[in-house]
């Protein structure tokens, strides 16, 4: 299964999502992240925070949702349309379910109120990627619309 993360940008969220998946996935599914208008960098906060938990951060980048490599089975969109973004619409036969995170990319104040404005959002995150990746969902692979219906569900979970 081939789950693609979107969002604009493609430098904060989906970059956390496409790395959080890969690191605790088996080897049989595979995330990537693209944005509708990518920034071309990863923030850095975002390398350095994947960093801190031991995540693997080579061959990261900010893409275009124009050049996938594989063809998605699974789209989560991150934007947080109560934010006023405006969230990307993949037109793809794969699954699709939004999960809203706050960008911390926008988050202002002191350098610790940033920082944390990242954890939470990559703490959200993981959250539901390790739901996402639980036994009971995982059998769902064949049954579109169950798989969407939960992972609708897991997009309101909070860390």
């Amino acid at each position: 299964m081939n789950v693609l993360f979107l969002c604009t940008g493609n430098s904060c969220r989906s970059i956390l999502a496409e790395a959080t998946f890969n690191h605790l996935a088996p080897k049989s599914l595979q995330a990537m992240s693209a944005g509708s208008h990518p920034t071309g960098q990863v923030h850095p906060r975002a390398l350095a925070l994947l960093a801190r938990e031991g995540i693997a951060t080579e061959g990261l980048t900010s893409k275009s949702w124009d050049n996938l490599p594989r063809t998605p089975d699974v789209v989560i969109t991150l934007c947080a349309s109560a934010a006023g973004e405006i969230c990307p619409a993949y037109m793809g036969p794969a699954v699709r379910a939004h999960w809203g995170v706050d960008d911390p990319a926008h988050a202002t104040g002191t350098d610790a109120e940033i920082d944390r404005a990242f954890l939470t959002a990559y703490r959200i995150l993981r959250r539901r990627i390790k739901a996402f990746l639980a036994p009971p969902l995982l059998m769902l692979q064949n049954d579109r619309i169950r798989l969407k219906t939960e992972l609708d569900r897991i997009g309101t979970l909070l860390p």
